[in-house]
């Protein structure tokens, strides 16, 4: 697979903040790659270096394999063939949508192919200000793509939408973009934004790409206990590895055979199982001491025997409730990582 955008050892400071330090990164041709992190991790930086917005200090940048910044090298921000969709959308008033879509449009005729992609074609005469919010960033989707870039670079595109605005609409983007067969890099602060729209997830962290892999990977195998803790829930018990086996409150699950000592065993509440009878391979009996119920599903905060506490992730039904006595058991993936250092093992 080629790559479109490759990023190498990154640097770049503000005064003394070092808001990038060696990142590297490459998004591969066709694909969705999302770049999340907590705020200050460098995540905006780096699109913008690649946007050519702002200069490294150190580090190179290729788009459509061409450098566009190195050492003695700069490449001005409209000659990298790159679509930008901010968060706000940044639309031109003045203009109406088809204006606004024109305005970078390489033909003519990729106004109302564009439109039609992003299911706007009956709004080219409307204005700005006569269109929704999810609408107006959909235009602006449809300006970036009409100027066939190499890459579309999407900065916090649904951020100030309402929550039920912003699941919707990025279900849409993520189509639009695959049917158009777009590259991307989004930058987002949501968690389950880049889960769920990205092909690939990049974690980072102080100015540093931590983990790359698929949605499932970074998730269901997160590299340290960080990325584990920072991309969805996880509780962590105590265990010891051995002979390809790892041992806690919970039971004992197969790992990796150089996973010796203490470990870290982080588990998602979706993997913790609980029932009113016993598991088939074994079970820890818990205390029920909290729930919160959201519907479709609910979170039950339980009590191990041991006085540590862990949360079950479970349909809505059947409604548990503080003081119940129930069998628990894990029931999917489980990572296991050496205590205080990196990991060196995963298990299910």
């Amino acid at each position: 697979m080629t790559t479109v955008i490759a990023v190498a050892d990154l640097r770049k400071t503000f005064g003394s903040l070092r808001a990038l330090d060696g990142a590297t990164l490459a998004v591969p041709r066709g694909g969705v790659v999302a770049l999340v992190g907590p705020s200050g991790s460098g995540k905006t930086t780096l699109l913008r270096i690649v946007a050519g917005f702002e200069r490294p200090e150190a580090g190179t940048v290729e788009v459509g394999g061409r450098l566009v910044a190195a050492p003695g090298c700069w490449v001005e921000p409209e000659q990298r063939r790159i679509g930008m969709v901010f968060q706000q959308g940044a639309l031109f008033p003045h203009l109406t949508v088809g204006g606004n879509v024109g305005f970078g449009a390489r033909r003519r005729e990729r106004v109302a192919e564009c439109l039609e992609l992003v299911g706007l074609g009956d709004r080219a005469s409307a204005y700005p200000h006569e269109l929704s919010g999810g609408e107006r960033q959909r235009v602006a989707l449809a300006r970036a793509l009409a100027a066939d870039p190499e890459v579309v670079l999407l900065d916090e595109p649904f951020a100030a939408l309402d929550a039920g605005l912003r699941e919707s609409l990025r279900e849409q983007v993520a189509g639009i973009l695959r049917a158009a067969g777009t590259s991307a890099l989004l930058v987002t602060h949501d968690q389950a934004e880049a889960l769920s729209l990205a092909d690939t997830v990049a974690v980072l962290r102080a100015g540093r790409v931590a983990q790359v892999g698929t949605p499932e990977e970074v998730y269901e195998r997160p590299a340290n206990r960080w990325i584990a803790e920072f991309l969805g829930e996880a509780d962590v018990l105590p265990g010891d590895a051995g002979d390809g086996v790892v041992r806690c409150e919970l039971g004992r699950f197969a790992a990796a055979r150089d996973l010796v000592g203490p470990v870290d065993v982080v588990i998602r509440p979706e993997s913790v199982a609980i029932g009113n009878t016993p598991a088939r391979n074994g079970d820890t009996q818990a205390v029920v001491v909290d729930r919160s119920f959201y519907g479709h599903d609910q979170v039950v905060q339980l009590e191990l025997p041991s006085g540590l506490r862990l949360r079950s992730r479970r349909l809505g039904f059947p409604a548990w409730h503080p003081g119940d006595r129930v069998h628990v058991w894990l029931d999917g993936p489980v990572t296991a990582l050496s205590a205080g250092q990196e990991p060196v093992g995963t298990a299910r």
